[in-house]
């Protein structure tokens, strides 16, 4: 018997509705605040709502670091009840270049490690399946995928079919990668974050204080509105989650890096003693 034609007109009453979703209206409501350029509204971004696509961009794979752990950071306020699994997704020859989540730095992110399900997947095409599959779990509250390279098989029609999956579902996936290039995608948001110089600790300038990111909003497109000029903001991750930071007035701590030694020294135990005492 002949298969039915594809009613074209019935899947464009499905993607007409997924674009107007109640979660993507909501959206819609933070683009307007965030264009009246106030810090509270940017921050409102960075809690957008369930069921997106975003694109977390860092220029190099050593930041890799940096682009997860804000990425974590986006993810980690979509948790809920209901919803209290994340899964981080990678190519297995991809692992030398960018490295693996580290169990203990979850505790940072107000995040343990058996929240996280870690995929390490051998060609590109699984991973786009285990992507799409695991935005279908209702149990599962965002997927990260973090990719060194530019497979051409994530190209716009992929983008699209992730971004209507996740709306559809309810789950947020997030697409980190690397470099200055920008591919057209269906994500909602792109950021492009670089690691900044934390403000150090009150009882000792020099050590590390809360992380710190340098944001970007290089694409917004929810609901019916779009982004007409980029958006920048300074935040700290604290325990209470992100918190916008003016560099005006509490100013970038200098990096202090001793001065390299003129030949090699062996390094100091921790009672002074010598290494062949």
């Amino acid at each position: 018997m002949p298969r039915p034609k594809p009613d074209l007109d019935g899947l464009r009453a499905q993607i007409a509705a997924l674009e107007r979703r109640p979660v993507l209206a909501d959206g819609a409501a933070l683009v307007s605040q965030g264009r009246q350029g106030e810090e509270n509204d940017l921050l409102g971004l960075l809690k957008a709502p369930p069921g997106l696509l975003h694109e977390v961009f860092a220029d190099e794979h050593r930041q890799s670091g940096t682009a997860l752990g804000f990425t974590l950071g986006l993810a980690r306020a979509l948790l809920t009840q209901n919803r209290q699994a994340l899964i981080y997704l990678q190519l297995s020859a991809e692992a030398q270049e960018i490295g693996l989540p580290y169990g203990i730095g979850f505790s940072r992110f107000g995040l343990t490690p058996d929240t996280l399900v870690i995929g390490r997947i051998g060609t590109v095409p699984e991973l786009l399946w285990a992507l799409e599959e695991s935005l279908a779990c209702r149990a599962v509250a965002g997927v990260v995928v973090d990719l060194a390279s530019h497979p051409k098989a994530l190209d716009f029609t992929a983008s699209r079919r992730i971004s209507m999956r996740a709306a559809a579902a309810g789950t947020s996936a997030f697409l980190i990668r690397y470099g200055t290039g920008r591919e057209a995608s269906a994500a909602r948001l792109r950021w492009h974050v670089k690691p900044g110089v934390s403000a150090g600790q009150p009882f000792d300038a020099s050590a590390p204080g809360n992380p710190r990111f340098a944001i970007e909003i290089e694409k917004l497109r929810l609901g019916q509105a779009r982004q007409t000029e980029q958006h920048h903001l300074i935040v700290d991750w604290t325990e209470n989650g992100f918190v916008s930071v003016d560099p005006l007035k509490r100013p970038l701590a200098p990096l202090r890096r001793p001065a390299a030694p003129s030949r090699p020294q062996p390094a100091a135990l921790g009672d002074r003693l010598s290494q062949a005492s």
